[in-house]
């Protein structure tokens, strides 16, 4: 039996029953058999939440995670269209947002709410490239299928770089599932009358969530389902309709947001989606290299779990993911929608990334989408529709899971990081210190840290006195509004002391509390700001 062989759907043998469950009792009601097969997998997933909790709360949540939790407050308390907001290059208005809001008014914001949004984000990912991956499997298959998938997506965790892509405040690894879903659904029901318009709306509420889905997916939804409907000499099917839906999105993405714009909505900063020059592109696909691999954590860095180890699991796990787009390219006749829809989207993030302006070393956020969509395509190429004999079938399986708990187990021996804000905030509040201004770093955090009792907004001093265009509400900054007292620095910061009072003159008092510098004045601060022109 060859690696991938594709097999016929069919009822399972009773040997692959048998592995997942008891055989069923004629007289047992369907309701009952069917929370016995759905019990495995719904006890498998609150496992995995757990081991990604417990990873999520190893790292630190920084402005940029703050950020988002105060974004996601005001959504789930009705400012719907976000006014006053201005967003960096990606809203992640439509996922991420809404999910960190449902678990803000469970936990109240705070360390616990960021954390727990961060692993479900990652468990729901998991999940969907679990389904896609297990398409047109059956029995044990399935199971080694899924332990495979979530073997490529732990691995990275055990590199405390990576946790903090993965596993932290949205960093596009969420975007991930707007292209899963639509892998999946064009690839279990292409011809169904409703797959097209959902597609559509899938793809529109992912590009108002990032460009990463206008420049990614809608590409390889257009040329996938174009290939096909040309190849099948079909242009009246469902393969053309997807095409239709897709390039429709795009327009409907921006007229839906120029509509929430007029309506008072959210301003954002334009992403960064311009070529570079092409004597840089030699130098960026070393760097775009270097994110792939960590983001498959296959580099050694210092604090990585079992080490040198470690990095060898990570390139196994990145080794597999390319076999598995060789294999597509090879057999790409018949390479099911999935399939080729997964491998056009990891050229496509690649390609982009490479000939942009985006590639960074170190910064593997923007090709994020990746390491599912490869973790995926491993699996599929790794793992046959079906494993008919029983030792093999408990071997495999077996085996798989070992590979994928022992990356979650040892990572989650690293000790929780104590949030070093929530004390400073105390003390803030305590002090009757509840409006400020900080550097970006030093602001949002403590926001979100003191569950919005004490308030501190970004204000950037690089060529004057001006709030901080990026991440921020310009309702925050209006001096009828809000009275700001004190001015949050440290010699830490990227302002010292210094640098405030050049602009504000002496404080009338000055605190210092572990790490950082208040400097408190007699005047509404906000009075002070120059303010900063909007993106055009």
């Amino acid at each position: 039996m060859h690696a991938g062989e594709r097999f016929p759907d069919g009822p399972e043998t009773a040997d692959e029953g048998s592995l997942l469950q008891p055989k069923d009792n004629p007289e047992t009601r369907p309701a009952a058999r069917r929370w016995r097969a759905v019990a495995p997998w719904v006890a498998g997933g609150l496992l995995l939440f757990a081991y990604f909790l417990r990873i999520s709360f190893s790292e630190r949540v920084d402005s940029d995670g703050a950020n988002s939790a105060l974004q996601a407050w005001d959504l789930v308390h009705g400012h719907l269209l976000m006014h006053g907001w201005i967003f960096g290059d990606a809203t992640f208005y439509t996922f991420e947002l809404p999910l960190i809001g449902i678990v803000e008014l469970l936990f109240g914001m705070g360390n616990v709410a960021a954390h727990v949004s961060s692993a479900l984000v990652y468990l729901i990912v998991t999940a969907c490239a679990v389904a896609v991956a297990s398409t047109g499997s059956r029995g044990p298959a399935r199971v080694v299928r899924c332990m495979v998938v979530v073997a490529v997506l732990a691995m990275p965790l055990l590199a405390t770089h990576t946790v903090f892509t993965l596993l932290e405040e949205p960093d596009h690894i969420g975007t991930s599932m707007f292209l899963l879903v639509t892998f999946l659904l064009i690839d279990r029901v292409p011809e169904r009358r409703f797959t097209a318009p959902l597609v559509g709306l899938i793809l529109c509420a992912g590009q108002l969530s990032d460009a990463t889905v206008r420049y990614v997916a809608v590409p390889a939804v257009v040329l996938v389902c174009g290939y096909r409907a040309l190849a099948g000499r079909k242009l009246r099917s469902g393969d053309t309709a997807l095409v239709v839906a897709a390039v429709v999105s795009v327009p409907l993405k921006s007229a839906l947001q120029a509509a929430m714009r007029h309506f008072g909505g959210f301003v954002m900063v334009p992403p960064k989606a311009r070529l570079a020059s092409p004597r840089l592109w030699p130098e960026h696909a070393s760097w775009t290299w270097l994110d792939v691999r960590l983001l498959f954590g296959s580099v050694h860095e210092p604090g990585t779990k079992l080490g040198i180890i470690g990095a060898a699991l990570g390139l196994i796990c990145l080794l597999a993911a390319v076999f598995g787009l060789a294999r597509v390219t090879w057999t790409w006749r018949r390479a099911s929608r999935a399939e080729q829809l997964l491998l056009v989207a990891i050229v496509f993030n690649i390609v982009t990334y490479l000939v942009s302006v985006m590639p960074f070393p170190n910064v593997p956020r923007e090709v994020a989408a990746v390491l599912p969509c490869g973790a995926v395509l491993a699996a599929r190429a790794l793992v046959p529709a079906r494993i008919t004999a029983m030792p093999r079938a408990v071997a495999a399986v077996g085996a798989t899971a070992l590979i994928a708990l022992l990356p979650l187990a040892v990572a989650a021996t690293r000790p929780p990081v104590k949030p070093e804000q929530v004390p400073l905030a105390a003390w803030l509040e305590a002090h009757g210190l509840t409006y400020g201004l900080a550097g970006y770093w030093d602001a949002s955090i403590v926001t979100m840290q003191s569950g919005n009792q004490v308030q501190i907004r970004a204000v950037s001093l690089r060529t004057k006195f001006e709030l901080y265009y990026w991440e921020t509400n310009a309702l925050w900054y209006d001096p009828s509004r809000y009275d700001a007292t004190f001015v949050l620095t440290g010699d830490h910061g990227l302002y010292p002391p210094a640098h405030f009072e050049h602009y504000l003159g002496k404080p009338a008092e000055t605190y210092r509390v572990a790490n950082w510098v208040i400097l408190v004045y007699r005047t509404n601060l906000l009075r002070h700001l120059t303010p900063m022109p909007g993106p055009s």
